[in-house]
C-alpha cells in the first residue's frame, strides 16, 4: 500500500497548491481550518473553514 499512500499525498499537495494559487492565503487558511476541524472532530472549526472556502468560491472572479 505504499503506492496508494504516495498517490494520495501527491494529490493532497497538488490540491493545496491549487487552492493557494487560486485563492491565496485566505484559501489556505480555510483549507487548514477545514482539515484540522475534520480530523479533530471539531464542528466549529471545520464549519468556519467551510464557510471561508464557500465565501471565496462564491465571490466575484478577479
Amino acid at each position: 500500500m505504499p503506492v496508494l499512500a504516495l498517490v494520495s499525498a501527491v494529490l493532497a499537495v497538488g490540491f493545496e497548491q491549487f487552492v493557494q494559487w487560486r485563492y491565496g492565503a485566505a484559501g489556505m487558511v480555510g483549507l487548514v481550518l477545514l482539515t484540522v476541524g475534520t480530523k479533530a472532530r471539531n464542528h466549529t472549526v471545520s464549519s468556519a473553514g467551510a464557510v471561508l472556502l464557500a465565501l471565496l468560491l462564491a465571490g466575484p472572479a478577479l
